[in-house]
């Protein structure tokens, strides 16, 4: 069985857009009830966790839905130990998507291993917030600001995973090297996401390749096909999501499954060792190592 989901990795605006969600309206009139239970003021309050008073009150009116910050801040000032908030943030997050992105945002969170195939940009799991912000900002058609902050904030909550322990996630990341040249907003944006790719090269965790620019004039190319990403579930489940121009798909028929998996391992062949790799990164990141 497969379904026609949203992918993210790229500009992130797809068809349909997120917003404060029924999580997010729920969640609002939750924290008004904690904030007046403990008799304090939106002004109060807002002092405690480091927002404004017109902050909390556009939170609890869904004029503008807390972030992940703002939730971690509650659950310290109001949440009373109970944890509400913090559980609540997985949630709220998913609203932040693209109503097609959120089936595969929930399979990426259970993800216990991960190998991401990408020709054009860095996934979407290892992007800083300047290069998250000048691809999902340069996009077309164009989002508005205030959108694209809401969508950096909720690609770089998926982050998260890369540091999730138990279990802990094991993920592979198979690059082009034109997606290690290829700016976006500025070089020094690129040079910066460079850096950041060979640190997050060095978790335990993470395996990071690069596909040679000359990997073509060899014996044949087997990511010709485009992106891929493979998942594995906590509960053995396998699927594959598929995406190209703000339409993805989600795979779990297991012959389909199979069939791209095997292509991926011929793509991982092809691909420059972990270490050879890293050198390359640090090469173009201006931080050549002898």
């Amino acid at each position: 069985m497969s379904s026609v989901e949203f992918g993210g990795d790229r500009n992130g605006a797809g068809r349909e857009q997120g917003g404060g969600g029924q999580h997010g309206t729920a969640l609002a009139a939750l924290a008004k009830a904690f904030r007046e239970q403990q008799k304090l003021t939106q002004e109060e309050l807002g002092k405690r966790i480091g927002y404004t008073g017109s902050a909390i009150s556009a939170m609890e009116t869904g004029a503008q839905p807390a972030g992940d910050k703002m939730l971690a801040m509650l659950e310290e000032a109001i949440g009373g130990g109970l944890g509400i908030f913090e559980k609540a943030r997985r949630f709220v997050l998913l609203d932040k998507y693209p109503a097609q992105f959120k089936n595969f945002a929930l399979v990426e969170q259970e993800a216990v291993t991960l190998s991401s195939y990408q020709t054009f940009v860095v996934d979407g799991l290892f992007q800083t917030p300047e290069y998250a912000r000048a691809l999902i900002g340069g996009g077309f058609p164009k989002l508005p600001g205030e959108k694209v902050e809401e969508l950096v904030e909720a690609r770089m909550a998926r982050r998260a995973l890369l540091d999730r322990a138990d279990p802990t996630a094991m993920i592979e990341v198979i690059l082009e090297e034109s997606v290690l040249r290829r700016p976006f907003g500025s070089w020094e944006v690129l040079r910066d996401q460079l850096r950041s790719l060979a640190e997050d090269a060095e978790r335990d965790n993470v395996s990071i390749q690069v596909i040679s620019q000359e990997r073509g004039l060899r014996s044949g190319h087997a990511g010709a096909h485009g992106d891929m990403k493979l998942v594995k579930t906590n509960d053995h489940h396998d699927v594959v999501h598929l995406e190209a121009q703000d339409e993805s798909l989600l795979v779990s028929d297991p012959a389909k499954v199979a069939l791209l998996a095997h292509r991926y391992a011929k793509i991982r062949t092809q691909a420059l060792s972990p270490d050879d790799s890293l050198g390359i990164i640090r090469k173009l990141a201006g931080e050549e190592r002898t």
